[in-house]
């Protein structure tokens, strides 16, 4: 699928009078009364006010640079991109102000003296009655505890100018990319529709000891080549605090001792296991004591 930055010959870091000026050069090489013996010119004018429609718009804009082509066409409809998007702005472009236009756009976009929506002709139909609002799209941040346990995040968002307070619950155990949706909690919707839906894009922050495998959470922690071999108890971190764990002799490098329920609770109320890897630590020099202790081992068959 061709993307709208393509489609206008920009690149995705393009200021909007960067697009603003590629749409107004495409719009005229493509337009129809410019190309009557092209029968794909029209096609490709309405790729050009589609990708136009969308770029130009911020909200539409981020949205689309966050799920992509395919992934913002499964979110918007074609009356969707289209909703708000002002045909006289290209009307004035082409030195056109309303009226029955010699070029052709009045048969394009609705009829004559009809501009209010540039989708009517173009993609079929005239869309009628109370219509849903388009769903906002934003992220939300949480620590690695946070994800594992749950939490609650306070925030606020602009709704058509004011700021509304509000909370969005985190579910225990939710994923770096999962989404949280707020109903009614998006844009307004139009002649009497439902506001759209809010969604949060859930983003886990890296915890610099805990690795998350599925429900469990796997600990790396280093034991000493003497612990390993003769047995030891140690102290390691879990998201309750630290609890002591029982190091078994002859432990083997990259070994895992398992801790039931320690892990991350899953929405069915189950929690994972902590797995701690164990990590011997070689010494990289030896005094002349150890190494004749070594040596005395290495005679003994170790």
């Amino acid at each position: 699928m061709k993307s709208y930055y393509d489609i206008l010959g920009v690149p995705k870091n393009a200021s909007e009078d960067e697009i603003k000026k590629a749409f107004k050069k495409k719009a005229m090489e493509f337009h129809p009364d410019h190309n009557k013996n092209d029968p794909k010119a029209e096609d490709k004018f309405k790729e050009v006010n589609e990708a136009y429609a969308v770029l130009k718009d911020k909200d539409k804009r981020k949205q689309y640079d966050m799920f992509g082509a395919e992934g913002f066409k499964k979110r918007y409809s074609q009356e969707d991109i289209f909703q708000g998007f002002d045909i006289n702005e290209i009307l004035r472009g082409f030195g056109v102000r309303g009226g029955r236009s010699p070029s052709g756009f009045d048969d394009m976009f609705g009829g004559p003296g009809g501009f209010s929506s540039p989708f009517e002709n173009i993609f079929g139909g005239r869309a009628r009655g109370p219509r849903k609002g388009q769903d906002m799209i934003s992220e939300i941040t949480v620590t690695f505890e946070e994800a594992a346990r749950g939490t609650e995040k306070k925030f606020s968002i602009d709704r058509g100018g004011r700021n509304e307070d509000t909370s969005v619950k985190v579910p225990p155990g939710i994923n770096e990319g999962q989404k949280l949706r707020l109903a009614g909690k998006g844009f307004p919707g139009s002649q009497g529709g439902p506001p759209g839906d809010l969604y949060f894009k859930v983003h886990v922050l890296p915890h610099p000891v805990f690795k998350r495998d599925g429900n469990d959470i796997v600990v790396e922690q280093k034991v000493n080549l003497s612990d390993a071999l003769l047995g030891a108890t140690i102290h390691v971190p879990t998201l309750e605090g630290e609890k002591q764990v029982k190091v078994p002799k002859g432990t083997q490098p990259h070994s895992k001792l398992r801790l039931r329920g320690l892990g991350i609770e899953s929405r069915g109320g189950d929690r994972g296991d902590l797995y701690v890897k164990v990590i011997v630590a070689y010494p990289k020099t030896l005094t002349p004591e150890q190494i004749k202790l070594i040596e005395s081992l290495k005679k003994e068959g170790l």
